[in-house]
């Protein structure tokens, strides 16, 4: 059985993102895999904090003849095994693990209004009869005993 190391495409439209696998020759782009070796997304800001390999799994597949495709290749050579991009890798990584430190947005341009109810308009003596003052108190109350 002839191996290759394949990236897989997975996501969705405008937002993909690809999974490193050890898959079978025959075996379509997308099919069935033997393992996953690690991901790469395109999308990172940070470019050296794309890929994430096992290394220890990568080795051994490799070692056993696994043949990796062209992109793969170039993977692998910058930060697989002894990669020449491990170190930035790293201080990649280290730098999207950071937390962003959020600036003082400074006194606002405006309050927002007081959640105090403003005090009730006085009601127009010919057009509502006294009320007892327990419904002077709570006008509302007095609206919906009305609407029945």
């Amino acid at each position: 059985m002839a191996v290759v190391i394949r990236m897989k495409k997975m996501g969705k439209a405008h937002r993909q993102f690809f999974r490193i696998c050890a898959t079978d020759k025959r075996a379509p782009r997308d099919g069935k895999v033997l393992e996953e070796l690690g991901t790469y997304d395109p999308h990172v800001s940070e470019t050296d904090a794309r890929v994430h390999l096992n290394q220890e799994r990568v080795s051994y597949w490799l070692g056993v003849g696994a043949q990796p495709s062209e992109k793969v290749a170039i993977l692998i050579k910058k930060y697989g095994p002894n990669g020449t991009h491990v170190d930035a890798q790293r201080t990649a990584f280290d730098r999207l693990a950071m937390k962003h430190d959020i600036p003082d947005p400074g006194a606002p341009a405006s309050l927002p209004k007081s959640k105090e109810a403003p005090a009730p308009a006085p009601a127009p003596e010919a057009a509502a009869p006294e009320a007892p003052a327990a419904e002077a108190e709570a006008p509302a109350e007095t609206a919906e005993a009305a609407a029945e």
